[in-house]
C-alpha cells in the first residue's frame, strides 16, 4: 500500500491510500483534474472517497468526484452543506459506526472543529491499522496499536503568538486558529498518549504556511517518537504497508 499526498494545507487536501488493485480517496479538497492525474486518469479501482467536513480545502471537488461515478462517504452535515445530499453516490456516515469500502474498514470518529467533522479510523490487510486526524483542536481518543498515523499539525503557539505580537497575525485568526486546528504540541501529546509501539510512518499533514516550522515539527515528532516522520507535500508518495519490509 502507498500513500500518495495530492494536497496538503489550506490550499487544499486530498490523499490516496493505494495498492496495485484498489484506492481510497481521503478528502477531495482540491482542483478535480489534480486527482485524476494522481489517478492516472482511471477511476476504475477507486473503492470511494471519504470527506471529514464541508470546508473547501478538504471538499471544493466533492461534486465532481461523485459524477465521475465515485461514491463519496461523508456526514449528512456535511454533504447537505455541500448541497450533495440527494445525489445517489452520496453515502451518509454516522459517528463510530464501521463501514466497509472495498476492503477498506472505516470509523467515523467526531473532532473539535468549527464545523461537524470526522477523523477516520481506517483498516486494510496491506497497511493495518492507520489513523486520519485532520483539522481538531485536539484528539481524545487512544487506539489500538497503530500501523501507520497521518495527522495534522498546523501551527505551533510559540509561532502563532509571535506573529500576533510582531503584527504578522490579527489576533482574531489567531483565536479562530487555536480552538478549530491541531497545534504541534497537541498532536505531540496525542501520540505520546497512543501505543505506537507498531507504527510505520507518522506523516503530518496540513502545516500551516505562516505559523509553522517544516524542520523543526519534523524532529520534535522524531525526537519523541523515535518513528520515520514525514511532512506531507504535494506529490510525495510513502510506502503505508502494514509490516516495515
Amino acid at each position: 500500500m502507498d500513500l500518495k499526498i495530492i494536497g496538503s494545507g489550506s490550499r487544499g487536501n486530498a490523499y490516496l491510500l493505494e495498492n496495485d488493485s484498489e484506492a481510497l480517496l481521503i478528502e477531495c479538497g482540491v482542483n478535480f483534474n489534480e486527482i485524476k492525474k494522481a489517478l492516472n486518469f482511471s477511476f476504475s479501482k477507486v473503492s470511494g472517497a471519504i470527506v471529514s467536513h464541508c470546508h473547501g480545502d478538504h471538499a471544493k471537488s466533492i461534486k465532481e468526484t461523485m459524477a465521475a461515478g465515485i461514491n463519496v462517504w461523508a456526514s449528512e452535515a456535511t454533504h447537505e452543506a455541500c448541497g450533495t445530499t440527494m445525489h445517489h453516490r452520496a453515502c451518509m456516515m454516522m459517528e463510530n459506526q464501521v463501514y466497509k469500502i472495498g476492503n477498506f474498514q472505516i470509523k467515523p470518529f467526531g473532532v473539535k472543529h468549527d464545523v461537524p467533522t470526522f477523523g477516520f479510523y481506517i483498516v486494510h490487510p496491506d497497511c493495518g491499522r492507520v489513523v486520519f486526524i485532520t483539522d481538531t483542536k485536539y484528539c481524545e481518543y487512544v487506539f489500538p496499536p497503530l500501523h501507520n498515523i497521518i495527522v495534522e499539525a498546523n501551527y505551533s503557539k510559540e509561532i502563532i503568538d509571535q506573529r500576533v505580537a510582531n503584527g504578522a497575525n490579527p489576533k482574531f485568526l489567531r483565536n479562530r486558529v487555536i480552538h478549530s486546528h491541531l497545534s504541534l504540541e497537541n498532536c505531540l501529546e496525542f501520540l505520546k498518549a497512543n501505543d505506537l509501539s507498531q507504527v510505520n510512518n507518522i506523516v503530518l499533514i496540513h502545516l500551516s504556511d505562516g505559523n509553522s516550522h517544516e524542520v523543526n515539527f519534523k524532529k520534535a515528532v522524531e525526537n519523541i517518537t523515535g518513528k520515520n516522520v514525514s511532512v506531507a507535500s504535494n506529490g510525495m508518495k510513502i510506502n503505508f504497508n502494514r509490516n516495515p519490509f
